[in-house]
């Protein structure tokens, strides 16, 4: 799977959630910022457990948060 596949709404979210920053995030899912910033690049597809934790933060679906578009 090329990571530009999965697509994601961390930006936006994180601007509708209180303009939470990456920093913020990071803290709240137990990962570095510079994961976060990856992860919202696409650069870097986030293990399952860590998706979950994202989503679980914004109180959303996972696939409110991520999108799979298939080639």
């Amino acid at each position: 799977m090329a990571n530009s596949e999965l697509k994601n709404q961390i930006r936006r979210l994180r601007f509708e959630n209180g303009e939470m920053t990456q920093q913020q995030l990071a803290q709240k899912v137990g990962v570095t910022r510079q994961t976060i910033i990856a992860i919202e690049a696409r650069k870097y597809a986030p293990s399952l457990p860590l998706a979950f934790r994202i989503a679980r933060v914004f109180n959303v679906t996972i696939e409110q948060v991520f999108q799979y578009e298939a080639g």
